[in-house]
């Protein structure tokens, strides 16, 4: 071997290779380089959309106290903003929980997650990580041994490998880590909950000081603040719906109907920066762990927004990942690894449950057989029921803690 191959070998590997920069590969890779293990985290997208890409916003509190505990929380708690209050809207009536004081009286944290990974990565590359962008994992390999490695192909369409140890897929339910299961493999659990929703971020402030949940005959909609200037709103549509195709009129006209605007206060509209369409899905692979190649985030399972839980899940699998790899290359014990995809699935499992939970209560199950059109029109008898847990919801205590605990816990 010349000096050169050997030079590109020792550059192209690391102990533990991380598909992803998003909040699990971040998280993960700080946590490692804490604990003095040789990572790399390749990442597909350039660092500028990475640090742009919005998505979630609602910490909860276990996630940040996961942060606080690895010293990742400063400008969360510089910038961030508490959050207990939730209401629920009909098209009689308005009722608000402060969950802060019901169940185990935690709360929510308001820090868009493009300003998270953004503090992320900067700590990350501060203390000397390595991560290369514009690098897209192509195919995890060998990972049944103990010398995994990685094909990739850089911006410029040249391909290279990176060797490991361990592999560490955050790249996604489209990712690398997925595509490089073989068939049978894995058991996937899949359940489309035939509901449609339209992402919105409006340049606009918040109209209420609460997350708003709006049960509407119409269909959903959503209103979830960002921050003092920015709101994120969500419309059921019909599936199929283009995400240009309702003009802003249009969009801020059924905001408002569903919303109760006129018994309840005008919304504060402006300019809609960014849309999306999200058809509500769950899938879950068991088990996480194939050999040296693991699954975290929404590699690992895909849960629907209706009750943020994503980015916590991906933070918590993050954190037992990384002790799990710290005790196998630091101390030569395998047991936390031996246990992280059973330990990460019993979490996963529950905030699917509370989940579908959510969705069949802020949405009209289809009648048997039938298809969910977006105007949420389903079943008579299931309305009644979603109508039944609203009021149990209103009036028992003992609904509340409940929905608190699973809505801010994991």
């Amino acid at each position: 071997m010349t000096e050169s191959q050997k030079a590109r070998t020792v550059r192209d590997s690391a102990d533990v290779v991380i598909l992803g920069a998003g909040p699990a590969g971040l998280v993960l890779g700080n946590l490692l380089r804490a604990a003095g293990v040789d990572c790399v985290i390749l990442e597909r997208a350039a660092r500028e959309h990475v640090q742009t890409r919005a998505r979630a916003g609602y910490l909860a509190q276990h996630t940040v106290s996961i942060l606080e505990r690895h010293g990742l929380a400063e400008g969360l708690r510089r910038r961030g903003q508490e959050h207990a209050v939730c209401e629920f809207r009909t098209e009689d009536d308005r009722f608000r929980l402060d969950y802060s004081l019901l169940g185990k009286g935690e709360q929510h944290w308001v820090y868009p997650q493009q300003e998270l990974v953004t503090d992320l990565l900067n700590r990350y590359l501060t203390a000397g990580g390595r991560i290369c962008f514009q690098t897209g994992a192509e195919a995890v390999r060998d990972f049944g041994g103990t010398r995994p490695t990685v094909d990739v192909r850089d911006a410029d369409g040249r391909p290279g490998r990176w060797h490991a140890r361990y592999v560490a897929g955050c790249d996604g339910r489209h990712g690398a880590a997925r595509r490089s299961l073989p068939a049978g493999a894995v058991r996937r659990y899949h359940r489309d909950h035939a509901v449609t929703w339209l992402g919105l971020l409006a340049q606009a402030p918040p109209s209420l000081d609460a997350v708003g949940y709006a049960v509407h005959p119409r269909g959903f909609a959503g209103h979830m603040a960002r921050s003092p200037e920015v709101t994120r709103y969500y419309l059921q549509v019909p599936r199929g719906t283009a995400p240009g195709a309702w003009s802003g009129e249009r969009i801020w006209d059924e905001l408002a109907l569903r919303l109760g605007a006129a018994a309840h206060g005008p919304l504060r509209s402006g300019p809609i920066v960014q849309r999306a369409v999200v058809d509500l899905e769950s899938d879950v692979l068991e088990p996480l762990r194939h050999g040296s190649l693991f699954l975290v985030g929404d590699a690992a399972g895909l849960i629907s927004p209706s009750a943020a839980k994503g980015a916590n899940l991906a933070v918590l699998e993050a954190e037992i990942l990384a002790d799990g790899l710290t005790a196998a290359l630091r101390h030569s014990d395998p047991g936390p690894l031996d246990r992280y995809s059973a330990q990460c699935l019993a979490y996963i499992w529950r905030a699917q449950e509370f989940s579908h939970w959510m969705i069949r209560l802020l949405h009209a199950e289809p009648e048997a057989g039938g298809a969910q059109d977006g105007a949420d029109g389903g079943s008579p008898f299931q309305d009644r029921l979603r109508h039944s847990r609203l009021q149990a919801l209103r009036s028992s205590r003992t609904q509340q803690d409940w929905f608190a605990e699973n809505y801010v816990g994991l």
